[in-house]
């Protein structure tokens, strides 16, 4: 899995020389931003299918015509696998804050999910607009601290920005 560490070392490896101090820097940035992102994660697990939910109810009532015969909410399997991929989505991005990169997101949520959504006739739309509707909705202090907020928002970015 990818993390900021085997990233660094890995490119530096590619290019035959040692980590430089501006690799470190950015190693040690993680490293200090690696509180905000456990207390994200922490918060993110304890209410990980709640916040689905409400994703999930945003992303519906924003299409309602998903819910017409032969759409891809239509049926009440087809309800539980777009929650289930939003669930997914949230699953990843809680991976992410505790490796603290993009790893699980780009391995397990970005590689080929397009064409998957491409083939299975499905949009990618509502997804984005449940991420959308979970990043708006968290609040710093209620939530999280304002700096776990911002490492849980950059990563809905990410994924918003991958489905967009």
């Amino acid at each position: 899995m990818k993390s900021v560490i085997t990233t660094v070392v890995s490119a530096a490896d590619a290019a035959g020389r040692f980590p430089s101090s501006s690799d470190l820097e950015s190693v040690q940035g993680s490293i200090q931003r690696a509180a905000a992102r456990l207390e994200a994660a922490e918060k993110l697990g304890g209410n990980l299918d709640a916040v689905a939910q409400e994703g999930y109810n945003a992303c519906i009532s924003k299409y309602g015509y998903l819910n017409n015969p032969g759409e891809a909410n239509s049926t009440p399997v087809f309800k539980e696998k777009c929650l289930r991929d939003i669930k997914h989505y949230m699953r990843l991005i809680n991976y992410c804050l505790v490796v603290g990169g993009t790893g699980p997101l780009d391995e397990w949520g970005i590689a080929g999910q397009r064409e998957v959504y491409r083939a299975l006739s499905l949009p990618t739309a509502p997804y984005v607009e449940a991420l959308t509707f979970i990043r708006n909705r968290g609040c710093a202090p209620r939530d999280m601290s304002a700096q776990a907020l911002t490492e849980y928002t950059t990563l809905l970015d990410y994924a918003i920005n991958s489905l967009s």
